[in-house]
């Protein structure tokens, strides 16, 4: 299953409405009783109750009762979060019904999802760009040599566009607009048939509904910094890694997972960033799930570490 998260909660009781794409329809678009609460922000939990609700329905949703309803739980972090982050995603997964949770590093199951050799004794790199976080991490034989975890990602893009279109044009758009302009004609690099988009938001100055179009370049621009972001990402990491790793990824490229891989031109302003070739993973979207639903199949006596097969 693929949902979002993102929870409905009626404030006057706290019941929870709805869960996932369902909870996600409402946002802006309910009455104030009614709250859209995102409880996952960066990558980390930010209400703890409302996210081991959350996961017990999305359990609910993909299991039976009987033996198999307390399951195995295997779930990716990013790599940068704290003991007390890492306690609370087991907690909120144990509360939801789950047992023998196991938490693997987000970049280390985007590789395993895009199927790079990381047991292997060579360098790989991959850069998950998610919703919460960017991931970026050298890979070889079996563990993370360097990582570099910066808290942009789908959700900083999506403020980056309300925040220029309010700047420069006074009219303030809703999240969805701002996610549906990222995918339809977000882009780090020109591309062609370039075509401005129609979008409807408030005009700041009387608060009268206003239709604006904006332009492919304009969102360029209002991405750029946060582009920025995670290729400072990216060096730094590069410069934390072992000459001889280096030069295995010179020679393999780097491979971009996550949603934001999706963005068009983004290999391509990283690769001109870094003078190295840049390559998006066959099911960007999936690779972190695909990831930790390999380690799942591992034997459960295996050695982390040990052969994947």
């Amino acid at each position: 299953m693929r949902e979002p998260s993102v929870v409905a909660v009626d404030t006057r009781n706290d019941d929870v409405l709805a869960v996932g794409m369902q909870a996600k329809e409402m946002i802006g678009r309910t009455p104030g009783s009614i709250v859209a609460v995102r409880p996952l922000r960066d990558g980390v939990i930010a209400d703890f109750d409302i996210t081991a609700t959350m996961l017990e329905k999305f359990i609910k949703s993909t299991t039976h009762t009987g033996v198999f309803s307390h399951p195995k739980i295997v779930i990716a972090l990013p790599s940068g979060v704290t003991e007390v982050e890492r306690r609370a995603v087991e907690d909120a997964a144990e509360s939801a019904g789950g047992r023998n949770i196991e938490l693997m590093e987000e970049p280390m199951a985007a590789a395993l999802g895009a199927e790079l050799p990381v047991f292997e004794a060579v360098g790989s790199m991959v850069v998950d760009i998610g919703g919460g976080t960017s991931e970026v991490a050298v890979i070889s034989y079996g563990d993370i040599v360097h990582s570099c975890s910066v808290r942009v990602g789908g959700d900083k893009f999506d403020e980056a566009i309300i925040a220029y279109i309010k700047k420069n044009h006074n009219v303030s758009i809703g999240e969805r607009t701002a996610e549906d302009v990222k995918i339809l004609i977000g882009s780090a690099f020109p591309f062609e048939n370039e075509e401005p988009m129609e979008i409807k938001g408030r005009n700041l100055a009387d608060g009268m509904p206003l239709n604006v179009k904006v332009t492919p370049a304009e969102i360029r621009d209002a991405l750029a910094d946060s582009f920025a972001v995670i290729i400072d990402g990216i060096k730094q990491t590069l410069e934390q890694t072992p000459p001889e790793l280096c030069a295995d990824i010179l020679d393999r490229g780097i491979v971009l997972t996550g949603g934001g891989a999706l963005i068009r031109g983004l290999d391509k302003l990283i690769s001109r960033e870094t003078n190295i070739p840049v390559y998006v993973a066959e099911n960007p979207l999936d690779c972190v799930v695909l990831g930790t639903g390999k380690r799942l199949e591992m034997d459960e006596e295996q050695d982390y570490f040990g052969d994947y097969e």
